[in-house]
């Protein structure tokens, strides 16, 4: 079988391989997950809370381990890391401690004696999870599906496996029976027949717009519930009464978290024509002044993208993006040094039709856009296939939140970036999937929302 390979983006050496497994070895992890679904399903919320709740003290423990590792595999700061591995304590918490709330039967007056509905497992879900957020990703996804009775089997991408398997482990650590959470180290060829096996019941995928387009397609085929979310080309509208200080960092921060890597972060920045020119010149001051570097290094502001191919893709994108008329104010060119870097860049003249304007630009790549006034932002931040997160920056909220309401997409934040919040629901529209995960809404996705009626 072919291996896994786990390349450190900021040096390209080999960290580690790991061996595929074989679709027999796959067939016979999603049938161990059904036998234990059988009996894990008849668990009450104590017994597993009790287990999550140890879930996230080895978070906790292993805080500094797990963050190494993550850095190492797809290059994000350490600083970054340590939080996305705290956030995974506070997912499993929130889950331990409010399970019971969020699946609580609900009664319905009708003409019968006794009506209500119940919300029950459905069984094995297949999760096919992004590099991005390695371990947060996952944890997201398997803390609500596992506390609501399910069990999973995990297809996560091949550049973390080092951050698969401690999951895996983690789990196994934390006392959950073997069989409730499942790595399976498979390729993307292996996908197909995985979710056509009878015994997985639902698929959920984080990641791009075509593979969410195959996954849906063969799911579809089989009947099986999804939920997809696919990325987006977030907007947020900079109006002329902000605070340009603050709405520069906001930006800048925005589109260097993650190495640029996140589905949520700020792409297209959709500037009013009475501040554009300061915002600019301030904003391009602050995303130079950035540290590029190894991630490792505490001062560093953001670290290399997670693989030479992803690099070379956006330098691409940027590239066409200028050639289509678009403007390269700052960065733009791969740096003479060994590692998956590619610099904070800026670009502007846009419009759509433009590469920079219609595509997600997955790393360091902000897109600024000039707009007369508030209506046509509005017009511009819309003009998108896509519709996950987006943003209104101003010192005015009530004027933030009337244009929050008019934002085509799943998540619209004012004076902040787009977050996840365990208390929220988290998803897009459009092109960006379908589906909610996070909070009451969330957590009903991988249920049978089931009526009983009692004569």
């Amino acid at each position: 079988m072919k291996k896994a390979i786990s390349i450190n983006p900021a040096t390209e050496e080999e960290i580690a391989s790991y061996e595929r497994i074989s679709d027999k070895s796959a067939k016979e992890k999603a049938a161990k997950a059904n036998e234990v679904y059988q009996t894990w399903k008849k668990t009450n919320f104590k017994e597993r809370s009790k287990l999550m709740h140890k879930l996230a003290v080895i978070f906790d423990e292993n805080n500094e381990k797990y963050a190494q590792l993550a850095t190492q595999e797809m290059g994000k700061t350490i600083a970054q890391s340590r939080s996305e591995i705290a956030k995974c304590a506070l997912i499993c918490r929130y889950y331990a401690d409010h399970i019971e709330e969020l699946l609580a039967d609900k009664i319905i007056q009708t003409e019968a004696s006794k009506s209500y509905v119940v919300f029950q497992p459905l069984g094995v879900t297949l999760a096919i999870m992004p590099w991005n957020f390695p371990f947060y990703q996952v944890i997201r996804f398997a803390a609500p599906a596992i506390m609501t009775g399910n069990t999973s089997v995990i297809k996560h991408a091949s550049n973390v496996q080092g951050c698969a398997f401690a999951l895996e482990n983690a789990f196994t650590e934390a006392g959950f029976p073997q069989g409730v959470f499942t790595n399976l180290n498979v390729s993307s060829s292996q996908i197909k027949n995985i979710i056509e096996n009878k015994n997985i019941v639902a698929v959920t995928l984080t990641g791009s717009e075509p593979a969410g387009r195959s996954v849906a397609k063969i799911a579809g085929e089989n009947l099986k519930k999804t939920v997809l979310e696919l990325g987006g080309s977030d907007a947020y509208i900079i109006l002329e009464d902000v605070d340009l200080e603050k709405a520069t960092d906001v930006a800048t921060f925005g589109r260097l978290q993650n190495n640029g890597q996140t589905c949520i972060a700020a792409k297209r920045f959709i500037v009013l024509e009475e501040i554009y020119d300061d915002f600019l010149k301030l904003f391009s001051k602050k995303m130079k002044a950035a540290k590029m570097g190894n991630p490792t290094k505490e001062d560093v502001y953001y670290g290399p993208m997670a693989r030479i191919d992803l690099r070379n893709e956006i330098h691409q994108q940027v590239k066409k993006t200028i050639q289509q008329g678009g403007t390269l104010i700052l960065g733009g060119k791969i740096p003479d040094r060994k590692g998956a870097y590619y610099p904070a860049t800026i670009l502007t003249d846009l419009k759509p039709g433009m590469t920079a304007f219609d595509e997600e630009l997955f790393g360091p790549v902000a897109s600024v856009i000039k707009a007369k006034d508030e209506k046509e932002a509005i017009e511009l931040a819309n003009k998108s296939n896509f519709g996950l997160g987006s943003g209104v920056l101003t010192s005015d909220t009530k004027r933030g939140e009337k244009i929050a309401l008019q934002l085509e997409a799943g998540n619209s934040f004012v004076n902040k970036l787009v977050t996840s919040d365990p208390r929220l629901p988290f998803g897009g529209i459009k092109n960006s999937g379908y589906g909610r995960e996070l909070s009451s809404y969330g957590i009903k996705e991988f249920v049978n929302t089931k009526s009983i009626w009692i004569a």
